[in-house]
């Protein structure tokens, strides 16, 4: 089992930065990925960003890419989520998750190929 713990989140002026961070704890070692997806009130869950576990392989939804970073310190088993120019549309319970399974060379941008699921962290961006 791993355990996964968000931080961070809160409320930011449109144009903001916020920085997200996760906390992996437990049986860490067979993880093969590390993501964020984020879910607004009355919408599904959509994917944001994800980084292989050892590896510096990158993926990013296009409504995200040029504003958000993930990064990762193995060392502190722990991922973030620079989020840049923040917009009133990023608004959302943004949610870490990582995998233990086989990735290919991209890491995946489904939510099905993801094991552990934190609790999740709002973020709230005011106009």
């Amino acid at each position: 089992q791993v355990q996964l713990v968000e931080s961070g989140g809160g409320l930011v002026q449109a144009g903001g930065s916020l920085r997200l961070s996760c906390v992996a704890s437990g049986r860490t070692s067979s993880t093969t990925a590390m993501s964020w997806f984020r879910q607004a009130p009355g919408k599904e869950r959509e994917f944001v960003a994800a980084m292989r576990w050892n590896a510096w392989t990158t993926n990013y939804a296009d409504s995200v890419k040029g504003r958000f970073t993930i990064s990762r310190d193995n060392a502190k088993n722990t991922v973030y989520l620079q989020m840049n120019s923040l917009k009133p549309a990023d608004t959302a319970v943004y949610y870490c998750a990582s995998s233990t399974r086989p990735n290919g060379y991209t890491p995946p941008p489904t939510s099905t190929s993801y094991d552990y699921w934190g609790q999740g962290t709002q973020v709230t961006v005011s106009s």
